[in-house]
């Protein structure tokens, strides 16, 4: 099976699998691996902010479920960019629209021409339907009896409102590309969620499954903790330890809570 990755997609690479709308490419799993920082300590963090996609929740089969179940019905066998804004070609948009743009490019080239705007639209929605993995809401119930819990995501606000409600959890703030006008990696995503908080850097701690996530945060002054995620994006792919030095690293969510004391 050929898929894509969904960061590759948002970068301008349009590719689609024949077993998941938007899902990603069997990546080779990476022997390049780093440790915690020994001793780390949280002392002095109050928030922790997150990665969404691939971090808390299940994306890849939340959205390949939705496409079968939309599409299949009209008789498609399908089951399924950010670079123009972070570069300034192109002015920001919410991340709601530019999947509709990734989706409305690749109609043509699996026959989805015919496909009616309201069943298009309806697709598009299958980021807000997704579910997290199943260590996240225990472990933010944990989580959040020490620390404020937002996103950190090049998700809009109302795609991260609808996946909490769906998952019946709720977040301190909702924060990240949308507040900042600009997607991840650059400064001002971190910079602005932290200033948000009225928090400074330090006293906030970025947690991703995706070391070039954490990297980017480090870089801007903010702690780190890596969730390990293997095979999130299909068997021999994701993260099981991270690959750049990290404050923590944590097997899920609750084992996160339990190395910050919670």
């Amino acid at each position: 099976m050929t898929s894509i990755t969904r960061r590759s997609v948002l970068r301008g690479v349009t590719a689609v699998a024949a077993g998941a709308f938007a899902g990603r490419a069997v990546l080779a799993p990476t022997n390049v691996f780093a440790q915690a920082r020994p001793g780390a300590s949280a002392e002095g963090v109050k928030a922790l902010v997150y990665d969404v996609f691939g971090t808390c929740t299940d994306w890849r089969n939340g959205v390949a479920r939705d496409a079968e179940r939309i599409l299949k019905p009209f008789g498609y066998n399908l089951q399924p960019s950010m670079e123009e804004v972070r570069s300034g070609r192109q002015p920001f948009v919410k991340l709601d629209i530019l999947h509709r743009r990734m989706l409305d490019q690749i109609r043509p080239k699996f026959g989805l021409e015919k496909l009616d705007d309201k069943v298009a639209d309806d697709l598009n929605l299958a980021w807000h339907r997704i579910d997290t993995w199943p260590d996240v809401v225990p472990g933010f119930l944990r989580l959040q009896r020490k620390f404020m819990l937002a996103p950190c995501s090049n998700g809009n606000i109302a795609l991260m409102v609808d996946i909490a409600r769906r998952n019946k959890f709720s977040w301190d703030a909702v924060l990240g590309s949308e507040i900042a006008r600009d997607f991840k990696p650059k400064p001002a995503v971190y910079l602005m969620t932290a200033a948000a908080l009225n928090l400074r850097p330090e006293q906030v701690m970025m947690c991703a499954a995706h070391s070039d996530d954490l990297r980017s945060a480090a870089s801007n002054g903010l702690r780190t903790a890596h969730i390990a995620r293997p095979g999130e994006n299909g068997p021999g792919t994701g993260e099981s330890a991270p690959r750049v030095p990290v404050d923590f690293a944590a097997k899920n969510m609750e084992d996160l809570a339990t190395q910050l004391g919670v």
